[in-house]
């Protein structure tokens, strides 16, 4: 089954129920924002029964929704951003067994017979605004994400706020200059109220890793 891979390079940020996104026109070559787009994403995380996958920083998870809609697998970040590989959804229910190879592959050890089974249900209404440079080119995107989190193995819920900014294709093609955008975009969203996220992410917020 055919997947697709890119480079995941983002920072995450918690804010409060009534922080209002920064205008971010003006940081490095933003020249223009453009209309927010809102989408309902539902997200099922699988993992072994001792959480192996979740203890080597890597996730996996079946998405509904949005334009990249289908089965995810996170690996642990490496020296900038991390690898993130999709795979289609299927019928939503099981994981595809390229994606168990490619799990195997980055634990080092073959998953054999060893079940994943849902972990974690987390639903993100999330606003999302691409940021443009003058040409047109996609720097970069906030997601303003409103976060409704179900821990499957303990029964606990919560509810939270927060940004993602990631980078796009458009991004600068040096690691200095990719940095500058993001330590720009960043003085922005600190001084709207921002902090830097508690959480290395949605999952491990949900789970208390």
């Amino acid at each position: 089954m055919e997947h697709q891979s890119q480079v995941e390079i983002e920072r995450k940020y918690d804010v409060a129920e009534d922080t209002v996104p920064p205008d971010l026109v003006g940081v490095g070559a933003v020249a223009v924002v453009a209309e927010p787009e809102t989408a309902e994403l539902v997200a099922t995380y699988y993992d072994t029964g001792d959480l192996t996958l979740a203890r080597n920083r890597i996730a996996v998870r079946a998405r509904r929704g949005g334009a990249d809609e289908g089965w995810h697998v996170k690996l642990a970040p490496g020296d900038e951003g991390r690898v993130e590989l999709h795979w289609p959804l299927g019928d939503g229910e099981r994981e595809p067994q390229e994606l168990r190879d490619a799990v195997a592959e980055a634990l080092g050890s073959a998953l054999g017979d060893v079940q994943l089974v849902p972990i974690a249900r987390i639903v993100n209404t999330r606003v999302t605004t691409v940021l443009r440079d003058a040409a047109g080119f996609d720097l970069a995107e906030l997601c303003d994400d409103h976060v409704r989190g179900e821990n499957l193995r303990s029964g606990g819920r919560d509810e939270w706020r927060e940004w993602e900014v990631e980078l796009l294709s458009g991004a600068p093609d040096t690691r200095s200059g990719r940095t500058a955008l993001l330590d720009g975009v960043e003085e922005r969203l600190l001084e709207a109220g921002a902090r830097p996220s508690a959480s290395g992410s949605k999952l491990q917020h949900v789970l208390e890793l």
